[in-house]
């Protein structure tokens, strides 16, 4: 996180936070499991496995191929650099504007999610360098250990500040999650048209800042 620049910053918060509207949606739909966060189905997966509950299994592993596949496709739109993050947005907002539709016109609960964690998945390279992840998106997990790291740092007496990239980025997810979980209350698989139109609307904030740079 702190890599990054301090616009992009922004955007990844930005982008937690849908990850976050959309994962709390995907989690309320699914009864339980995950659209963004694969450590929780890995979970499911083997927990389910052990007690013998093969279709929890089954929906967990189809998550987790589906998260992946995601990433894959994610990684081959960012490839070469020049305007990789607005094809790998385009993809986004595509995908979860497909998943929307499907929700609306009442598409197997099996597809919509497909598409939400297919989405998730393409996320996640928005900002590949050198074909590494520069920032997880969806998952907290590292930003945590980041912050922790970061407070400990501090109570050195290393860098004061520098924790906050890590907390804004978990707040930013947490705060989407939240949002979620109001509109899937109120609108159900719907809702995800509101996901789809925060995917187009940092699209289109990125297609400026592109052409900010390029004019520069």
């Amino acid at each position: 996180m702190r890599a990054l620049e301090q616009h992009e910053r922004g955007l990844a918060v930005r982008l937690a936070a849908l990850a976050g509207f959309v994962d709390s949606i995907g989690f309320l739909l699914l009864g339980g499991l995950f659209v963004s966060f694969m450590s929780g189905n890995s979970t499911r997966l083997a927990a389910s496995l052990s007690i013998g509950d093969g279709a929890l299994a089954l929906g967990a592993l189809g998550l987790l191929a589906g998260f992946v596949g995601g990433a894959f496709l994610g990684a081959m739109a960012a490839g070469g650099n020049r305007g990789a993050p607005v094809r790998v947005l385009m993809l986004e907002t595509a995908l979860l504007l497909a998943a929307a539709v499907s929700a609306s016109l009442g598409a197997p609960v099996g597809l919509t999610a497909g598409l939400m964690v297919v989405a998730m998945g393409v996320e996640n390279a928005v900002f590949l360098r050198n074909g590494e992840v520069g920032v997880g998106l969806t998952y907290m997990t590292g930003a945590l250990v980041k912050l922790g790291h970061a407070l400990a740092a501090a109570a050195r007496g290393g860098e004061r500040w520098a924790f906050l990239p890590h907390l804004w980025l978990w707040a930013g997810l947490t705060f989407g999650a939240i949002l979620g979980a109001l509109a899937f209350q109120l609108m159900g698989g719907t809702a995800l048209y509101l996901a789809a139109a925060g995917a187009g609307g940092l699209t289109l904030a990125m297609v400026e800042d592109e052409s900010r740079k390029q004019a520069a």
